[in-house]
């Protein structure tokens, strides 16, 4: 785990000098959570999963410039992750008007080898909107406080309250 001085150091290497060695250290550094939250984000799609992961790291290196450090480094990441989701839902759904997800909750799964907790979770999550989804995975399995998921969504902290509250609800009557 990088301290905060390690990463700053990486940071301004990325910036300054485009040392790409830098930001490999940070994408090692941060891959396997950023992967983690978009698996659950899409629901188990793990070539989206990746396809994403890679957009967001793309992004972040052409823009890390631009990154002020107002933010830690993986709440700007995760912010770029979140708009990389959404920009594909949004293309999904001009594509395909059915279900703007583009998801069935069994989808490139295989029902025998699977468990039912995870069947159980796998459904409550299909019941929740995006950002729902958004906001119960950042809270409940990536653990950041209310305030970071604002920043990482753009949300007021109001609305991210009412989307954890709304999430429970929906996901209750599921059982």
């Amino acid at each position: 785990m990088l301290t905060k001085w390690e990463e700053l150091q990486l940071i301004a290497r990325c910036a300054a000098g485009d040392d790409r060695r830098a930001f490999g250290r940070l994408v090692e550094e941060y891959n396997d959570g950023l992967r983690r939250f978009l698996l659950n984000l899409t629901l188990g799609d793990s070539s989206l999963t990746d396809d994403l992961a890679q957009d967001t790291f793309l992004k972040a290196y052409l823009a890390i410039r631009s990154f002020q450090g107002l933010a830690k480094f993986r709440t700007w990441l995760y912010r770029i992750a979140c708009n990389e989701y959404y920009a594909y839902v949004r293309r999904r759904h001009e594509l395909a008007t059915d279900d703007p997800s583009g998801y069935s909750p069994d989808e490139g799964f295989d029902s025998e080898q699977i468990s039912d907790a995870k069947l159980d979770i796998e459904r409550c999550m299909a019941t929740l909107s995006d950002t729902e989804r958004s906001v119960v995975l950042l809270f409940y399995l990536e653990d950041q406080p209310i305030k970071t998921i604002c920043k990482i969504t753009g949300l007021p902290e109001g609305t991210v309250k009412s989307h954890l509250n709304r999430a429970k609800t929906k996901m209750a009557k599921v059982f």
